[in-house]
């Protein structure tokens, strides 16, 4: 189950007593969290109705004993269990019990990363109780996502600057909601964002960085691409990950480049590589400009460096800057 239908959930009064939240995505995460405790202990009296616990060092007495607490002049409260991926296995065992009898008048939330839903307590609970998963959106999904977070701030992108604000922030929505929450306090009352709203104000991330360095590399600019793989390190990008983001960039591009002899319309294109189509025009100017027979040489240079990254007594720095002049310095 997703964010929104939390959402209908909560405004229809029916929360159930066993809540489990899920997921990698702690944005998500921590707003569910967030609507179900401003649902059950809302007010005044919400010290007195709630209590938090860690999973890591849970003991099942404890959260029953938790559990059977009556609430003070309310007619619910709340328990909520952090970490619950990290409850040892006899404790969770010994909880099963409870799981068959809830207390009504105690909400139970449970949150956790990654949960292994093949134990018998996650399979009980999601026949007695309700379980929420949140996962990271994927590229394709972001200009929708920053859409609706735009507007439950009262504004709008226009459509220039929609594709460049993730470009620039990518689908970190931690920082997508930091990033609005200044763009919006940029513009005052005005309520329509402009792409040079996006320049002065939102950070140039590595996104970009990644997008302006497969550039480089494609014009056999080997000074600029070297500047840009230095300047990504500097901001404390992992070389391995600078690599990945790398390779999944040209892994697009190739894809591209072999789909546009077929003229397909841009939406089925975009759909095919698996990205929005806002990020489509500038992807495939990129693909058309590195010739379609580098590809190949490109990605096995990847591989050499992808091994040579996770061998111990690697030097990463200088892998990255070999694979940088050996990609860049082909000719065609």
């Amino acid at each position: 189950m997703s964010l929104h239908e939390l959402q209908r959930m909560v405004s229809s009064g029916d929360l159930p007593s066993l809540i489990l939240l899920h997921g990698d995505e702690p944005f998500f995460l921590e707003r569910g969290i967030r609507l179900i405790r401003e649902a059950v202990v809302p007010g005044d009296f919400s010290d007195f109705n709630f209590n938090q616990l860690d999973g890591r060092s849970l003991k099942a007495a404890e959260l029953i004993e938790q559990a059977r607490t009556f609430p003070v002049f309310a007619p619910r409260r709340l328990l909520h269990v952090r970490s619950f991926d990290q409850v040892a296995a006899e404790q969770l065992d010994r909880l099963l019990d409870y799981l068959d009898h809830p207390v009504e008048e105690t909400v139970l939330m449970m949150t956790a990363g990654k949960i292994d839903g093949r134990r018998k307590f996650f399979q009980r609970l999601r026949k007695v109780g309700k379980i929420f998963e949140f996962k990271k959106i994927y590229e394709n999904q972001l200009p929708t996502q920053v859409r609706e977070m735009a507007s439950a701030r009262g504004v709008t992108l226009t459509g220039e600057a929609l594709r460049l604000f993730c470009t620039r922030v990518g689908t970190n929505l931690v920082e997508v909601d930091g990033e609005l929450e200044k763009l919006v306090s940029y513009v005052g009352d005005r309520t329509l964002i402009e792409a040079a709203d996006i320049t002065a104000i939102v950070s140039d991330t590595r996104v970009e960085s990644v997008f302006a360095l497969t550039e480089a590399i494609g014009k056999g600019d080997a000074d600029r691409a070297l500047r840009l793989v230095h300047r990504l390190l500097d901001d404390g990008q992992a070389p391995l990950m600078i690599l990945t983001m790398i390779v999944r960039h040209f892994r697009q591009m190739w894809r591209i480049r072999s789909l546009q002899a077929r003229n397909l319309p841009a939406r089925e294109l975009a759909s095919q590589v698996g990205i929005n189509p806002y990020f489509l025009k500038d992807l495939a100017a990129q693909a058309r400009s590195f010739d379609e027979n580098r590809y190949a040489p490109a990605f096995e240079l990847f591989l050499v460096t992808d091994l040579a990254l996770k061998s111990s007594g690697a030097e990463p720095v200088a892998h990255l800057e070999q694979l940088i002049l050996g990609v860049a310095g082909q000719t065609v």
